[in-house]
């Protein structure tokens, strides 16, 4: 049977072709795992930096930054600057997706699960930047905003379990605690989620629209859903709590143990700078760091789930290198 001659293939199929000829050592696949993971984090925060600086409108359409340019023009300063920088970072994110995706696909043995988490993160990646668009060319509509911050906090989630999984073997998951304890583990996660939900809503009906012109807000009592956010932020400490005792009391493995401590910490800190940023009528910095504290939070509770679980490295069940030289599909 005749062979297409490499360069076709590798016009065909780069991925594969890169693979035949490179294996990457599991540190580097772990690295890239988690620059994809610090990308995402990264990514969240400058978002806010455009919203807190007025910044969301600097570009006033999308892709281009102007319906003559690509990119900021001196016209538009340093509004136009930053949303337009913060434009330029989602193709560093993309980068280091795509290293990941490269990294995992190039491993040995080939574990299609990791690539399969790296194209989620790929698609989520481009889902996300075309909400992007739609929020500039609607002017900053809140809902928007919303969903374009909640496909970041999904993107965070993947990147957290591709993290966990590059550390694993593909084995069926075999559980660290009883069951009830893993059921705990999901009403945390849940709940997680209704508070970052309820705090895009205080988001979108507060001040810090993200830009200085007359942006639309969702129509609800800013200081009711403040109220009803820390409410979901109470339920989480006291689940958190509960897990963390719980898992004493079940002598769970310490690296579980651990995580849920961290978790304690991270909350303790990310509550500490709610309510310091409600009374002080929102500042800026303290807007940002909370921000950050909600990706930490969603880490934090993501690392404590994993961890009830394991998948021993040992058991891998991969697909041998013997394919790559064909180029076979991704």
């Amino acid at each position: 049977m005749h062979k297409a001659p490499p360069t076709i293939g590798a016009v065909l199929n780069p991925f594969a072709f890169i693979a035949s000829r490179w294996t990457p050592s599991p540190r580097i696949v772990r690295r890239a795992a988690l620059a994809a993971l610090v990308m995402s984090v990264a990514i969240v925060v400058t978002g806010g930096a455009v919203r807190l600086t007025g910044s969301g409108l600097g570009c006033d359409t999308w892709p281009k930054c102007t319906d003559d340019s690509l990119i900021a023009t001196q016209a538009q300063g340093f509004h136009g600057a930053i949303e337009f920088g913060n434009r330029m970072l989602t193709y560093v994110l993309s980068g280091a997706v795509g290293w990941y995706i490269l990294a995992a696909r190039s491993a040995k043995p080939w574990r299609r699960s990791l690539t399969r988490l790296g194209w989620t993160q790929f698609v989520i990646v481009l889902a996300n930047a075309v909400l992007g668009g739609i929020t500039v060319m609607t002017g900053l509509n809140p809902y928007s905003v919303a969903g374009h911050f909640l496909l970041a906090t999904s993107l965070i989630a993947v990147t957290t379990i591709s993290v966990q999984r590059v550390a694993e073997g593909d084995t069926t998951p075999r559980p660290r605690v009883p069951g009830p304890v893993r059921k705990l583990s999901w009403a945390l996660i849940a709940t997680t989620l209704v508070l970052i939900a309820a705090g895009t809503v205080v988001t979108g009906s507060g001040p810090h629209a993200g830009d200085s012109s007359e942006i639309r807000r969702m129509p609800f009592d800013w200081a009711a859903t403040a109220h009803v956010h820390a409410i979901a932020a109470w339920v989480v400490c006291a689940l958190a709590v509960a897990m963390w005792l719980v898992l004493r009391v079940v002598d769970a493995p310490a690296d579980t143990r651990a995580r849920a401590r961290d978790l304690l910490i991270v909350l303790l800190a990310q509550g500490g700078i709610g309510y310091v940023q409600f009374f002080t009528e929102l500042p800026e910095v303290l807007v940002a760091a909370h921000m950050l504290g909600s990706c930490l939070v969603w880490i934090a509770v993501l690392r404590v789930a994993l961890s009830l679980r394991e998948r021993p490295a040992a058991a891998q069940a991969g697909i041998p290198a013997q394919g790559d030289p064909q180029l076979s599909s991704v």
